[in-house]
Order: C-alpha cells, then structure tokens, then sequence
C-alpha cells in the first residue's frame, strides 16, 4: 500500500461519505470561501470543522501507528534521515498524552501553510490526479500533516529526553540515597517512569522506609518512626533498590553512572585477586 492510499484509507475509515461525493462537497466549499474571501463565519466554521475531523483521524494513526510508518516510508524513499526508537513508537501507541503532544504539534505546523495556500489557490484543487486519483481535501491535508510528523516527533522526542535529563538529576540523590552506591551496571541511559512513580507501586511501609532514608534518618530512627524492626527497615530497603534495578532492566528509568562506580571498580578489584 502506497503512502496516498494508505492516507485516503484512514480518511475514508472517520468519514461517511465516499470519496466522489467528499470531493464534490470539498469543491463547492471551497469555491464558497473564495466568494467570501475567507473571512466571515463561513470560514471560521470551515476551519473548526477541518480542525476536529483532522484530530479525529490522525488520533486513530498516531494510535495504530500508520502516521509514523508512511511519514518513514516517505523519508526514505527521499533519502532524508529519520529515525523513530521503537521505545518511542510503544509509547505513541498507548499513552493518550504523548500521542495529544505530537498531535497538536503536528496540526500546529500543517494548518496555516495548508490555509495560507488553499487562501493563495494553491495546493489542493478538485481535478487533482496523483497516483491513486483524485482526493478530498481531508485526504490532502493529512498529507500535509505526514510531511509535519517528521519536525514534530524529533522536537518531542528531543524534549522527552531533556525532561528526563531534568528529572533524573533531581533524582539523583534520591536513588543515592537509597542505593548506597550499590553495584548495578547498564550499559545506556534509560528513560521513562518517574521515580515517585516506581516509589508509589510499592507497599506502604516500604513507601515510608525510602521516604525517611531520602530525608536523612537512621534505619534505627525509621524503625522508631515506623514501629518496624531494625532488620524489617534494612529489608525493605533492599527490595526497593531490587525495584529500582528491574525497573532499569525494564528501561523505566536511568539509573546514573556515577551510582554504579564504586560496584563497578569493586568488582574489578574482585576479579583481578582472583
């Protein structure tokens, strides 16, 4: 499947109509607005509705992941880099969150060149025949927004990485905290669950046991506080940072280097006695 047919058919799946008769409506709409000099109520309603019916669609393609493999298809067959991690493809597939910040950045970039150039009497006119024929409007329009994907994924994808940078640096003397400098070694930085996050899946009492480490007290102190026993606190504390080493293991969350080298020359000195 071409990346036209591919388009038309999402097109095709949100509205009702078929094709001929969204291409005669799209036709007189257009030849409505130009009457009106796109201003007015009219267009105003034409904009909104456009907006919606878009949103629609590339929600259902960000979802199934049809935006993401036409616009590399089409990069690829130009000869342009692009590159999507499949972590990120997972995460476009099922967080709503992510796929609303791609989205709006998508239409963000395609709508006013799209309006601009319908306004000019460029781009999409009724008697257009590309490869797979005619198409509506619509279908035209999320061609555009492909072309758009490209900018907007790697802006997402540059700032998903700079607000882990963010958290994970207010992290680190959290996990210090509760690692000890423990010996754990990954060989990349790995992005993702925030640590309050991994923190809130855990029991109650091992809830509070990482909370009062990370505020300074004692395990006898916590064990006070808590009214657990010494070796209950030590326990718990130990599953936590097993949590922590999965959830890395699982790419949740990045464990910094700097918590791994001491374990790591540690065991070096271990294997050079040997």
């Amino acid at each position: 499947m071409n990346e036209e047919a591919g388009i038309d058919e999402a097109v095709s799946v949100a509205l009702s109509d078929d094709r001929a008769a969204r291409i005669a409506r799209d036709a007189e709409r257009v030849e409505e607005l130009v009457y009106y000099g796109f201003r007015g109520p009219v267009y105003e309603v034409f904009e909104i509705e456009l907006y919606k019916e878009a949103e629609y669609i590339l929600r259902g393609m960000l979802r199934s992941g049809s935006l993401a493999r036409i616009a590399l298809k089409q990069c690829k067959e130009r000869g342009w880099k692009f590159f999507i991690h499949e972590d990120d493809m997972r995460l476009l597939r099922s967080d709503q969150a992510a796929r609303d910040q791609v989205l709006l950045d998508v239409l963000a970039d395609a709508m006013p060149k799209f309006l601009g150039d319908l306004k000019a009497g460029r781009g999409w006119r009724a008697d257009y025949e590309g490869p797979g024929g005619a198409c509506c409007l619509m279908t035209f329009f999320i061609g555009q927004c492909v072309w758009s994907f490209r900018r907007a994924y790697v802006r997402w994808a540059k700032d998903r990485v700079a607000w882990a940078r963010q958290q994970s640096a207010v992290s680190d003397l959290r996990i210090s905290a509760v690692l000890e400098a423990a010996g754990y070694e990954i060989e990349s930085e790995v992005f993702g669950t925030a640590f309050e996050e991994i923190l809130g899946e855990q029991e109650p009492e091992t809830q509070a046991v990482v909370q009062l480490t990370i505020m300074g007290f004692a395990d006898t102190e916590i064990a006070d506080r808590v009214r657990l026993k010494h070796g209950a606190v030590r326990m718990r504390k130990t599953r936590f940072r097993s949590a922590l080493y999965k959830a890395a293991q699982e790419r949740r969350i990045w464990i910094p280097q700097q918590l791994h080298t001491r374990g790591g020359a540690r065991r070096q000195n271990q294997r050079g006695a040997a």
